[in-house]
């Protein structure tokens, strides 16, 4: 469960991190 999380976790980071720059 815990892998489950932080792969979650790292997929949101990158998912914003490419609308900021998509927005940028």
């Amino acid at each position: 469960m815990f892998l489950i999380d932080l792969v979650s976790m790292i997929f949101f980071i990158l998912l914003v991190i490419c609308v900021l720059v998509g927005v940028a």
